[in-house]
């Protein structure tokens, strides 16, 4: 029986999904895009349509997945898929290192060279993008993208729709509120509230400039 894979987004975020698809034994992968008839994804891929039509291809594609950077919008995209009765696996990059003592949510994004140790869990569709590290016990919500080169250390909580920028660093234990978002190259080493944007080292709420 032929494996396949409904991505939907054919961003770049989505492109590097549907790779990391066919790297874990995927035959077939395509995607929905409400850009569909501008999107030119390249072979082996095909764009099917707009993302509205994934009702109607439920039979041929069972297997689907969010793959929309933006947290808000791949939660509301998750929550359609499962009311439409599609399974949601996690895709898991070959290269990624997954405790076998660690938890995974549906619908979860581990891209190549990300690591999860012992005790860990990730929440409903989120990402945890390439050489990310997530150390022993840590929590993440649903729908929170962790980026490229992020470092958890242990125990550390976050609640849904967090974002953790490029390159950032985690101080054990820490808790991160809901809808936060950690600037690229941050140092978080107190908890953080929810729905504010922090910076620096070590990261502090971000305040603009007016000139």
């Amino acid at each position: 029986m032929t494996k396949r894979l409904l991505v939907l987004g054919c961003g770049g975020h989505g492109r590097v999904v549907a790779d990391a698809a066919l790297d874990c034994g995927y035959d077939a992968v395509a995607f929905l895009d409400d850009a569909y008839a501008t999107v030119k994804p390249g072979n082996p891929f095909e764009v099917l349509g707009p993302i509205a039509k994934m009702q109607d291809l439920a039979g041929d594609w069972p297997a689907a997945i969010a793959a929309i950077g933006d947290n808000e919008r791949r939660l509301e995209l998750f929550l359609r898929l499962r009311a439409h009765g599609f399974r949601l696996p996690c895709i898991v990059h070959p290269s990624a290192v997954v405790s076998r003592a660690a938890g995974l949510g549906e619908g979860v994004f581990v891209a190549a060279g990300a690591i999860v140790n012992t005790g860990a869990h990730i929440g409903d569709a989120a990402i945890l993008n390439t050489g990310s590290r997530i150390d022993h016990d840590c929590h993440i919500g649903a729908a929170s993208h962790v980026a490229p080169g992020a470092t958890l250390s242990g125990n550390v909580k976050t609640g849904e729709k967090v974002w953790l920028g490029t390159g950032c660093s985690v101080r054990q234990g820490v808790t991160i509120g809901s809808g936060a978002v950690v600037g690229v190259g941050a140092a978080v080493v107190g908890d953080l509230a929810p729905h504010r944007t922090y910076v620096g080292v070590p990261a502090r709420p971000f305040k603009e400039k007016i000139l």
